[in-house]
C-alpha cells in the first residue's frame, strides 16, 4: 500500500517506515541525524533501510553512523555497479579459461579419435599374427611334439613377427629418419637406455 505524505509530516511519520527512498532536487539534506535519531528510539532500535538517491544527498551524512541505520547513497550504489563489473570481468576471464581448458580436451579426444583406425588395424593385424602362430602350436602338440618345446617356438615365432615390421622399418631408415624412428620406437616400446 502507498500513501503520499507531505514533506512537513515526515519527522511526525519517519518512524513507521522500514524502508526509505529519497531522491529530490533539494539543495540541503530533507532528512536530519536528529529526526532519524528520534524514529530508532520509538522503533525500539528497528533498523532502518535508506537509500539516497539525490544529488546533492537528501540524508545527512552522519546518519550512517548510527547502529541501527543502514545508509547508502549514489556513491555506494556507484561502487557496487564497480565491484559487480570486476567480479563479472574476472568471472570471465575464468569462464574462457574453462572453456579453453575443454576445448582443448575436446580437441584432444577428437585428435585420439583419428587414430581409431589406425589402432584397430594394427590390432586386427597382430591378432592375425597370434591366430596364425597358435594353429601352427595346436597341429605340432596334436602331432605329438612336447608342450613345452612347441610353446618356446610358438612365443619365438610370435615376438619375431611382431617385431619383425618395426625393426625392417628401422634398418632401411637413414640420416634424420632414422634418429627419428629410433627415438619414437623407444618411446613407443618404452625402451630405457
Amino acid at each position: 500500500m502507498a500513501e503520499a505524505i507531505l514533506l512537513n509530516d515526515l519527522p511526525d511519520r519517519f518512524a513507521e517506515f522500514d524502508i526509505v527512498v529519497t531522491s529530490t532536487a533539494s539543495q540541503l539534506p530533507i532528512i536530519g541525524l536528529g529526526m532519524v535519531e528520534s524514529a530508532i528510539k520509538a522503533r525500539r532500535h528497528r533498523p532502518i533501510f535508506m537509500v539516497d538517491l539525490a544529488v546533492p544527498r537528501d540524508i545527512e551524512p552522519e546518519v550512517a553512523q548510527l547502529d541501527d541505520v543502514f545508509l547508502y547513497t549514489v556513491d555506494d550504489l556507484a561502487q557496487v555497479v564497480t565491484d559487480g563489473m570486476v567480479n563479472r570481468q574476472e568471472a570471465a576471464i575464468d569462464a574462457e579459461m574453462i572453456v579453453a581448458a575443454r576445448v582443448e580436451n575436446f580437441m584432444h579426444w577428437l585428435k585420439k579419435r583419428d587414430a581409431v583406425p589406425t589402432i584397430k588395424a594394427l590390432r586386427d593385424q597382430a591378432e592375425a599374427m597370434r591366430k596364425n602362430e597358435l594353429e601352427k602350436a595346436l597341429k605340432l602338440i596334436q602331432k605329438g611334439e612336447s608342450p613345452d618345446k612347441v610353446l618356446e617356438s610358438f612365443s619365438n615365432a610370435l615376438t619375431n613377427k611382431f617385431l619383425h615390421a618395426p625393426s625392417h622399418a628401422l634398418n632401411l631408415a637413414q640420416g634424420e629418419e632414422h634418429t627419428r624412428l629410433e627415438q619414437l620406437m623407444k618411446q613407443l616400446y618404452q625402451i630405457k637406455n
